[in-house]
This record gives C-alpha cells, structure tokens and sequence, in this order.
C-alpha cells in the first residue's frame, strides 16, 4: 500500500513537473518566434538610413541651388523615397505609432515627396529650377529636427523591445533549468522506487517459484504413489491370473480325464473357486484403471437388439438353475444401431443382471431398455434392471455404490461378490456420460436405472445380412498375416471350426487375392478377410482403405482387423478405413466362433469338433514390465497341441523359434545402427506369435520392446534386448524339455 502511494505521488509530481516543462517551452518559442516575425534590429537600422539619405539629399539640393544639372540629385532623391516608403510598411508603422507628432512628420514627409515628384518624380512636369531647388531645399530643412527626433525615439524603441525579450528569455531559461533538475531528481526517485519495487516482486516470485516447486514435488510424489498403486494392482492381478489361467486349463483336462466319481464334485468346487477368483481379479484391474483415469472408451456402431440378446444368453443358465424368469422389454422405436462402448455397456448390464439373479429366489428379472429426454433436450439410451428379490432399505442403498460396500441382511452375506461391481458399472456409467441409479424397497425388489447418452448410428452397408443367407455352409475366409506362425495357427484354428482359409502375406497380395477371386468364375468368392494390422510392403490398414475404393461386390465384403493393440489411434485408424470390426490378437477359438455368428448367424463347424478353451487376452500376458510370468500357458498349449495334432507342434514351434533368434540378431543389428523403427518391427512379429503359442514371458519381452524401443535410453535398451534374448533361450530349453521342438 505504501509503495502504491509513492508511485502515485511520484507520478503526480512528473506530470506537473512536464507540464510546466512544456509550458516554458512554448514560451521560448512564442518570443523567439515574435523576434523572427519583428525582425526589429533590421527595422531599426532601415530606419536609421532614413535619417542619412535625409541628409544626403538636403546637401545635394544645395549644391543643385549653387549649381544646377547634377545627376547625383535624381540619385539621392530615389535612394530617399525608398526609404520614406519603408516608413509605410507595417511592421515600421507599429514601431513608429506612438503620438500625433509623428503622424504630423510623416504628414509632412509625404508633402514633400508629393512636390519633388513634380520635378524629380517617375512623370516630371518639367525640369529642376533654382528657384524650385530653393523652395524644396526650404520645404527639407523643415524636416532635420522632426525626422531626428523620430528616428531617435525608433531607436529607443527598438532598442526597449529587445532588451525585454531577452530578459524573458533568461528568466525562461533559468526556470526551464530548475525544472529539468526537478524532473531529473523525480526521475531518479522513480528509478529507486521501481527499482525496490522489481526487487520486492522478484523476491516474490522466487517464493511463488519455490511454493510452485514443492507444490509440484508433492503433486508428484502423490501421483507417482497413486501410479505405484495402481502399478501394483496391475501387476499383482498379473501375477496372480497367469497361476490362475493354468488352474482352470489344468482343471479343464482334469475334467476330461477317468478319474473318481466324487473328483467331479471337487473339480466343480476347485473350477467354481477359480472364476470367482478371476472376475474379483477382472474388478481389481477395471477399478485401477478408472482410478488411475487410464480406461478409454472405444464407441462404434453397434447392433442395439443383438448386443442385449447376448447379454440375456450368458445369464439366461443362471437364471433358468434358479427357476427365475429372464426376460427382454425393448422399446421398437429405439433405433437399430447406436454408438457406444458394447464392451464396457454390456459389461454394466451383466453385473446388474447377475446382481439380480443372485439376490432373487423367486419372480422375475426384466431389462428394459428405453429412450429419454433428460432436463436439457439430450436424448438418452435407458435401461432398468427390476427384480423380485430382497430388496434393499434407503441406508443401503446410499451406501450401495461405494467400494467393498454390501448390504447387511445376512440372505445378502451368504452370496459371494467383491464389492466391486456396482462401483464400477457407476464409474463406467459417469465415464460414457451417463449414471447409474437405484431404487429398492425391503421385500419388494430393486430398480437399477443405467443411462448414456443416445447416438444413433448409421445402417452399415457393408456388415448387412447378405451373408446370414450362407450361414450354414463352410465359409471361404482370406487371412492376411506376415508371421509364418501365425498363419499356421489361423488355418488352423478356420479349419477346426469348418472354414476355408486362404492365406498371404501381406496387404498387396490380399488386394491382388481378392481381385483374382472375384474374377474367377469357378470359385467362390470370400466371404470374410481377416486383416493383420501391421505388415509389410502394405499394411492392414491401407489395404482396406483400397478395398473399400472397388466397386461391390469385392468393395462390400467384411473386413476384421487383428491387432494386438486395440486403443485409440489404432482402433480409429481402422475403423476410418471402413475395417468392420477390429479384434484382439491373438484369436481365440471361442473368439472366432463369436466373430463369426455375429457377422454371418450362425455358421455350422465341422462335426464332432469340440468347442477349445479361450485365450487370454494379450492384456493379460503382455501388459507389464515386472516380474516375470510363466515361461508357458498351459491352458493355450493344450488349445495349440489340440489344434494343430502331435505331427504339427513340432514343424510350428521350431519354425517359430528359429523366426524368434533371427529376430534377436536383427534387434543387435538396430540396436548397434540406432534403428528403433526396425527393432520394433522385429518385436512387433515375435510378440504375437508367441502370444498365440502360450509363451506369455516372450510375448511380454517382445511387447515391450516393440512398445517402449522409441523411449528407452540405449543402455536400457540394450538391457531389454538381451533380456528378450535370455527368456527365449530359457523358453526354448523349457519346450524342448516338454517334446514341443523337433
């Protein structure tokens, strides 16, 4: 505040002080300018050769008297009128106005010119006389004393004015001098005053800059604990499913296996342990992520009436084991397809139907789904959830959606649940813009409401039901992958579910396939390309992009992209290119057989092939850094083994394993070059071979190589691909141990 005042104060006073600067200045130059307007110095001596030529001609006009016809007379006399018409100028008439005697003498000066012109004018009236010379020289002489006393009287006038600027001048000059001192001190004490002033913010600014530096230290102290938790969730359901994963395979093959008649209640009890085990496990991580802000939504088109008719189907055994009825009230006018996240909306609807049924003995389970108008004109995608179960009263239900938060009525203590569930379907809800509500009443059952915003998509021309006509043949499906491994895996995976598959390359030669097989009469066309997203010479997705740009039919056949990176860009990127569908590497059994009756009905498999066991996703085998799991995935080896048959898992992991050290020699070579683009594309083609061949501790090697080799530093570089060097020594070793290698 002090500081505020002092500058006002300050400023004041350098205002008034230039002010006043400025007013001496315009002074000056109005009395300079007044000297150059008088030009009074000049005036005055004009006038004072007024008086000499007076002289000068009286003398002249004596000797014309004594003797006549001299032509210095007509000289002088010229010489005088022009300086008595001087005398008329304004300026002299100024200086010379001061009292009736001097208009008298210039009366009288101008008498006299007016009588010499007749004989000395421009238009003389005849020749100078003596006489005429005497009476002029009589009329001149009448002058000496007037004209001396006017000329004397200019003078001191002049002479007057002159001495007056000046003095003003000087007492300008001595106040513009004060003045400039006054402003100089101002403008210093301004200086020291702006000076302390920097200082003070200065100072103020290293504090806001040190509070800003531990502010910024804490906020990441708070969110490296926040990552270091979630980290550690994410790597502990890791680790914990990997172990998890070869239970159930290892139960799977139990269950199929002679053995003691009550083995069978164990093994259901072991098996019922081991999913419980996985879907609290499947919470944990869906939870880290929503609280580490890492899950990403992924809206496509999405067929409304098929996605809650699969949703129904999973939970319609659970229903029917309890007697309960499980029914569908879709409203007509909802459109047929919508965008939104099917994944992460079926996954919400699942846990409010499995909610239902658990807590209810008797009645009914109905999902409606319906549009709404909300308060501000959006429309919106609806669905309630009723039951007929326990019910809840209204301290429970406040409570409802918080983490590890259930009711207290012992009939809800005896069914099992994390806890989890509810809190996570609310954050999904609030995620895709939406909520999830619930209404209950002890006794009486329960209303849980789920919401999102409604956006209508439009029909697909491309996935239409031309080819639900052919669903019950053997479909002719093209495969365009680049690894040798993964081509064998995918042909054979088509062939146990009774399709033909065509394999190539790359994009270009799926391009050139599919242009052939159009032309050809004889052979039928492709009814499916699925489509590796990363290949060389043309990948997946520039391939596509061609397709479309056909003319139908080759331009209208369904496309699915395989990725072992299915977020963001990628998913973009592909659906922009008019990819149907784009799914996770590597393709289950389950996970192709789903593809299929989602896009063509219902296609028939070959007889007495028995459904396999699904494959992890690569999320789960390849996600983290840490810990290392498993070398081999039991579960996926007894789906290769069963796949491919005991001639050809020797020919396929030899093949893959000798791909696998070529690659590691290539990743030296980058390495030793600074090529991170062509080390990727190395890890790249390892990662999802080894993916579908259950060796998840390669895969995870191969995955971060191909994920992190832009960022790493070269000495952790180095130290991941020898990492990935070891693990595919020791998983060599270790499948050669089980007869996997020739």
């Amino acid at each position: 505040m002090r500081l505020s005042v002092w500058f006002s104060i300050t400023g004041l006073l350098l205002l008034a002080t230039l002010l006043a600067a400025a007013f001496v200045q315009a002074r000056q130059y109005t009395l300079l300018n007044l000297t150059v307007q008088h030009q009074d110095d000049y005036l005055a001596l004009n006038l004072y050769q007024v008086e000499i030529e007076y002289l000068r001609l009286r003398e002249q006009l004596r000797k014309e008297v004594d003797a006549p016809g001299s032509p210095a007379l007509q000289l002088r006399y010229d010489i005088f009128v022009s300086r008595v018409a001087l005398m008329h100028s304004d300026r002299a008439q100024r200086l010379l106005t001061y009292g009736e005697d001097a208009e008298a003498v210039m009366q009288t000066v101008d008498s006299f010119v007016r009588r010499a012109d007749l004989y000395l004018g421009s238009d003389p009236r005849g020749p100078l006389s003596p006489q005429a010379a005497a009476a002029l020289l009589s009329a001149l002489e009448t002058l000496d004393g007037p004209i001396h006393q006017l000329m004397l009287e200019a003078s001191h006038r002049v002479a007057g004015r002159v001495t007056e600027r000046q003095a003003q001048v000087r007492h300008h000059n001595r106040i513009g001098l004060a003045l400039t001192a006054f402003l100089l001190a101002a403008v210093l004490l301004f200086a020291g005053i702006a000076l302390r002033q920097m200082r003070s913010l200065e100072e103020r600014r290293r504090r806001q800059a040190e509070l800003a530096d531990q502010l910024r230290d804490a906020r990441i102290e708070a969110e490296a604990a926040n990552d270091a938790k979630s980290e550690f969730l994410a790597d502990m359901s890791h680790e914990l499913r990997t172990p998890l994963h070869g239970l159930l395979g290892m139960l799977s093959l139990v269950k199929d296996s002679p053995r003691d008649p009550r083995a069978t209640d164990w093994l259901g009890a072991a098996d019922d342990s081991a999913q419980h085990l996985q879907r609290l496990i499947d919470d944990i991580i869906d939870l880290s992520k929503l609280e580490a802000g890492t899950l990403t939504l992924l809206p496509a088109p999405v067929d409304l009436a098929t996605l809650l008719r699969e949703v129904l189907a999973l939970l319609q055994p659970l229903a029917a084991a309890k007697g309960l009825s499980l029914r569908l009230d879709s409203d007509p006018a909802l459109p047929a397809r919508v965008q939104i996240d099917a994944t992460r909306v079926r996954q919400v609807l699942y846990n409010l139907l499995a909610n239902a049924i658990k807590f209810s003995e008797a009645g009914a389970i109905v999902l409606r789904a319906r549009q709404r108008i909300d308060a501000d004109g959006v429309p919106l995608l609806a669905f309630d959830v009723s039951d007929t179960g326990i019910g809840m009263d209204g301290d429970t239900v406040l409570r409802l959606f918080r983490r590890f938060s259930r009711a207290d009525d012992p009939r809800a203590r005896r069914q099992d649940g994390s806890g989890l569930g509810l809190a996570i379907s609310r954050k999904l809800a609030r995620l895709m813009g939406g909520d999830l509500q619930a209404q209950s009443t002890p006794g009486a059952g329960s209303v849980f409401s789920f919401w999102c915003p409604l956006r209508p998509a439009a029909e697909s021309p491309l996935t239409q039901a031309p080819a639900l006509a052919t669903a019950a043949r053997a479909l002719q499906v093209l495969v365009a992958e680049d690894h040798p491994v993964n081509q064998r895996y995918m042909a054979a995976l088509l062939a146990r579910l009774g399709h033909h598959a065509t394999v190539v390359d790359n994009g270009l030669e799926a391009l050139q396939t599919l242009q052939a097989r159009a032309a050809g009469a004889a052979v039928p066309a492709f009814d499916l390309v699925l489509m590796d997203v990363h290949m060389p010479v043309m990948d997946g997705v520039d391939a596509a992009a061609a397709l479309r740009a056909l003319p139908p039919p080759i331009g209208q056949v369904c496309v699915v992209a395989l990725t072992a990176d299915v977020y963001g860009d990628t998913r973009e990127r592909c659906l922009a290119a008019g990819i149907d569908e784009v799914a996770s590497k590597p393709m289950s059994s389950v996970a192709l057989r789903a593809l299929l009756e989602r896009r063509f009905g219902n296609p028939v498999a070959a007889p007495g092939t028995p459904g396999l066991p699904a494959l992890d996703s690569p999320a789960d085998r390849s996600g983290h850094s840490g810990e290392l799991p498993g070398l081999l995935d039991t579960a996926t080896l007894h789906t290769v083994r069963d796949l491919m048959g005991p001639a050809g898992v020797p020919t396929l992991y030899g093949g893959f394993f000798a791909q696998a050290e070529d690659a590691a020699r290539r990743m030296r070579d980058a390495l030793r070059d600074a090529d991170t683009e062509a080390l990727r594309r190395c890890a790249h083609t390892v990662k999802g071979a080894a993916l579908n061949l259950g060796l998840p501790a390669l895969a995870q090697a191969a995955s971060r190589l191909n994920r992190e080799a832009g960022t790493l530093a070269a000495p952790h570089l180095a130290l991941a691909v020898q990492r990935y060097e070891e693990i595919t020594a020791a998983t060599r070793t270790l499948c050669e141990g089980e007869g996997l290698l020739p």
